[in-house]
């Protein structure tokens, strides 16, 4: 006698169920993304190392070389409070021409490394809306490049304070003004990496962005400066003090005298020269902005 199994019954496979609400990226995933873009290039760390240690180098150089007095120059044991704190911060700040071309660099390659591997699509495609992603870009390079200033700068006061007594220069770290200055070197040079990048967006090209933002820091104020002194013409005296380095530079300067025009030469403060330099990364930034919207990946 034989005994039949009967057939095993099929589920079927359950329907897929969708989501009600759509998955959507955050502003803050966006931000964690860049975040990670950034740091996973080896262009970021390299810079931010060259920028300390070339800062840091060139700043003990210039406290160990000084003399305390020139030949045929008396030394004058007890120069006032507000020389001594504008030695001090000049010597602390000497590496921020240097960091500010380093920085530069950077921030073109922000964003003009994507454009150039064409990574810059699977960015847009993982959020068409653009915008999010270059202000996503600029923080997290901001916050980046202000970092490193702060580590750069009060590394290399740290360092150096100690040794200026050897010229008479005792630094007060109490003085509100000092700590502002050397603040305020951190704030220019992540402005100007702001700026490089905001360059960078446009362009699209790292050869060329580089060129542009090595030129609108550095080429474009010594031509004008030269201009300047050989015609002594005051329009180029005036394009001198807005140039975003010479009006930047008012940032990280502990004797800053008031905004004032001379003879119809402009001369700008602290507070003049920062609103400039913001200008300047504003008006770029705007351009990019707009251009990234309109143009094809």
């Amino acid at each position: 006698m034989t005994t039949t199994t009967p057939p095993a019954t099929v589920t079927p496979p359950s329907p897929v169920t969708t989501p009600t609400h759509p998955i959507r990226l955050t502003f803050r995933g966006v931000l964690k993304s860049e975040f990670i873009k950034l740091w996973t290039l080896r262009s970021t760390f390299w810079c931010c190392v060259i920028v300390i240690v070339l800062s840091v180098g060139i700043g003990l150089l210039l406290a160990t070389v000084q003399a305390p007095a020139r030949a045929g120059v008396p030394v004058n044991p007890s120069p006032t409070t507000a020389a001594q704190q504008a030695t001090a911060v000049r010597d602390a700040t000497v590496g921020t021409g240097i960091g500010q071309l380093v920085l530069s660099v950077l921030g073109v390659l922000v964003i003009s490394g994507e454009y150039s591997t064409g990574m810059i699509r699977s960015t847009f495609a993982a959020e068409p809306k653009r915008l999010p992603t270059l202000f996503a870009k600029a923080i997290v390079l901001g916050i980046t490049t202000f970092v490193v200033g702060l580590v750069t700068v009060f590394g290399t006061a740290a360092i150096i304070f100690p040794l200026l007594p050897g010229i008479h220069v005792h630094p007060n770290w109490g003085d509100s003004k000092l700590e502002l200055a050397l603040f305020g070197a951190a704030g220019y040079l992540a402005v100007i990496s702001l700026i490089a990048f905001s360059i960078g967006a446009l362009i699209r090209t790292t050869a060329g962005g580089i060129a542009a933002a090595i030129g609108l820091i550095l080429v474009a104020p010594t031509i004008l400066d030269i201009v300047a002194a050989t015609t002594g013409a005051t329009w180029a005296q005036n394009l001198v003090a807005f140039a975003p380095t010479n009006a930047g530079g008012k940032l990280y300067a502990y004797v800053s005298s008031a905004p004032s025009t001379t003879s119809g030469v402009v001369s700008l403060d602290a507070h003049t020269g920062g609103l400039v330099l913001l200008a300047w990364f504003v008006v770029l930034f705007v351009a990019a902005a707009v251009l990234l919207k309109r143009r094809d990946a």
